[in-house]
């Protein structure tokens, strides 16, 4: 009794089933690769976000008014505070900026932090150096920067005297009791008054092609001011 064994051709169509079944399960695989790099992709833009809105509003709480320069300053083109040290008060100060800027062609959403200041000098050059940062920054500066997430527009409006207003606008000015002006210039009156508004609104545009997109809005209230901004 002879055995018969397979011929040529069904070998060669066993082989390109095969190679079919292979092609099809690599791309299944490629597919479930592919998803999950995006899905991974969209919660890492997503945490960076959270951790950037939750870090603004860490440093308007920290906020504190010295006689040298304004508590907090938005000339149109860069948010600067001064705030409390996050690790000890007997620390000093910090200057703290945020402001978008185009890298590679695209808006990014950044966040700078001086050093620790404990002298007037160093405070108001800390000051200065936030300005340059947001138009031209050195090396040195954009060490000091953090990229928080792409960004096509922001605004910022502040709460005073029962209404949200632009900073750049006269009335917000008067409102804060601050002389006209007063507002694009970093040294504060000899008086030391405080211009921290009652509450600050961020508003961002986020890019398509992203986890969020789209307009998107936080409001920040001033501790002390009792009853909530809306």
């Amino acid at each position: 009794m002879r055995t018969r064994g397979f011929t040529l051709i069904e070998l060669l169509v066993a082989i390109a089933v095969m190679a079919l079944l292979a092609i099809m399960s690599w791309r299944g695989l490629d597919g479930m690769v592919r998803a999950r790099t995006q899905t991974e992709a969209r919660a890492d833009e997503v945490l960076a976000l959270q951790v950037g809105l939750a870090q603004w509003a860490a440093d308007l709480d920290g906020i504190v008014q010295t006689p040298q320069v304004n508590a907090i300053d938005w000339n149109g083109r860069v948010l600067r505070l001064t705030r409390r040290s996050s690790t000890a008060a007997s620390d000093g100060v910090l200057v703290v900026a945020w402001t978008r800027r185009l890298i590679d062609g695209r808006g990014q959403w950044l966040r700078w932090q001086s050093p620790a200041l404990t002298s007037r000098g160093a405070l108001l050059e800390a000051w200065d150096q936030a300005a340059l940062w947001a138009q031209n920054p050195g090396d040195e500066a954009k060490q000091r920067e953090v990229a928080i997430t792409a960004l096509d527009e922001w605004q910022i409006f502040y709460y005073r005297a029962d209404a949200w207003t632009n900073p750049l606008s006269s009335d917000a000015t008067v409102g804060a009791g601050v002389a006209p002006g007063m507002a694009a210039n970093p040294v504060a009156a000899a008086s030391g008054a405080a211009n921290i508004p009652d509450g600050v609104r961020l508003v961002l545009m986020l890019p398509p092609g992203q986890a969020l997109t789209g307009k998107l809005t936080r409001d920040w209230v001033r501790p002390t001011v009792s009853g909530g901004k809306s």
